[in-house]
């Protein structure tokens, strides 16, 4: 089922696609877009919507570091949400007789193995990459290559998830930026730091869990998490972009963005006080 739906998929790309993209119009394009060397840019992506590419996940990452350089840093979000307590599954839900059995037996995360769920191919295909590294958190962890990737990356503890001692609060402190690459604010994860930074009516916790080593032990640890809610993401995000008169650019055949994190964290903060009143 899965090649059937991939070769459809890939059908209706080149379909869409009139020229081929590759590292050399990939570079123009994000060039232009503002991609400087130096930066440090966290980038959530869709390979499709970018159209038919040479060399797929990884002439778009050739591309993005070939400009950064190693003086800049480019960061993916490389969650692993199968890690978690299955209690909570929703896409797709489990029977609960399942429940204990996969407490009892998901293995321990290891940074180096463990893979991501629904990222995306460029993600998985960055993960691999030499120099990356990346974060230890079990369900919210981050990948980094670059200059600051190790500074980024490192103690990405259970409660830090995507808060204040998480990698999105590094790059905030580093004042990078955000590219969305044929993908909505709906997949800006840097709001969920202005969730956390923000006190509004109906902030919740839930209980949590993941399969973690502990002494070189795999352990089942559980912990109190804040309760994201990305539901009105898309709408901060178009009144963020009206305000600062954002025109997006276009890399290959999709609109592609590049914005300050740290001025739309603090945006997303002051929006949250209009439109998600405090208590």
């Amino acid at each position: 089922m899965d090649a059937e739906h991939n070769k459809r998929s890939e059908k209706e790309v080149i379909k869409s696609t009139q020229y081929p993209n590759t590292v050399t119009t990939l570079k123009q394009d994000f060039k232009t877009l503002g991609i400087k060397p130096g930066i440090v840019v966290i980038m959530h992506s869709s390979l499709s919507k970018i159209g038919w590419t040479v060399g797929g996940p990884v002439a778009v990452i050739s591309a993005l570091m070939h400009i950064l350089t190693s003086e800049g840093t480019l960061i993916m979000p490389t969650f692993s949400s199968d890690n978690s307590d299955p209690s909570q599954w929703e896409n797709p839900p489990v029977p609960e007789n399942w429940w204990e059995i996969i407490r009892n037996e998901m293995p321990a995360y290891n940074p180096e193995i463990t893979p991501t769920r629904g990222m995306g191919i460029i993600v998985e295909t960055f993960i691999k990459w030499p120099n990356v590294v990346r974060s230890n958190h079990p369900v919210s962890s981050f990948a980094a290559w670059g200059k600051y990737a190790e500074i980024i990356t490192k103690n990405h503890e259970l409660l830090a998830d995507l808060g204040e001692d998480s990698p999105l609060a590094r790059i905030y402190e580093l004042d990078g930026h955000i590219l969305l690459l044929g993908v909505s604010h709906e997949n800006n994860t840097s709001l969920h730091l202005a969730e956390y930074r923000s006190n509004f009516f109906k902030k919740r916790y839930k209980l949590n869990g993941s399969a973690i080593l502990v002494n070189n032990k795999r352990q089942w640890t559980e912990w109190e998490e804040f309760e994201l809610n990305m539901d009105d993401f898309e709408q901060l995000g178009k009144d963020y972009e009206s305000k600062i008169n954002y025109i997006p650019s276009k890399v290959g055949i999709t609109d592609a963005r590049l914005l300050s994190q740290r001025e739309i964290v603090d945006f997303a903060i002051e929006w949250f006080k209009e439109n998600r009143p405090a208590m």
